[in-house]
């Protein structure tokens, strides 16, 4: 039985391997994975799991705050869609520096309590 890594919300876990993806790369980048495999004690396959697991992860919660900066999904949506935590995703936006789409008519408004 062939066992691999599957993303489950992000989280890494041991399961049958369900799918096979070939990709064809530059000589140098082949020699960086090459690099982090032996000096991580990983394997070639491994090594670009937790690659593309983490550049997933990574373009989901840039895309989930530019629609929450855009005023399209709130902080808790953007939170869910990466599987984050409402601080998790609120660190997200100090870490990039999301501005939030909070105009000063709502300020008002809230201060009014209305």
């Amino acid at each position: 039985m062939v066992l691999n890594i599957k993303m489950n919300k992000f989280n890494a876990e041991r399961v049958e391997m369900p799918v096979t993806i070939t990709t064809r790369v530059e000589d140098e980048l082949a020699k960086v994975i090459d690099e982090v495999a032996k000096r991580e004690g990983m394997d070639r396959s491994t090594v670009i799991r937790r690659f593309l697991l983490k550049a997933v992860k990574d373009w989901l919660i840039e895309r989930s705050l530019e629609d929450y900066q855009q005023g399209k999904v709130t902080l808790w949506e953007a939170a869910t869609r990466c599987d984050l935590s409402l601080w998790e995703i609120i660190n997200e936006v100090k870490k990039r520096e999301i501005h939030v789409p909070y105009t000063l008519e709502e300020l008002k408004a809230d201060l009014k309590g209305s």
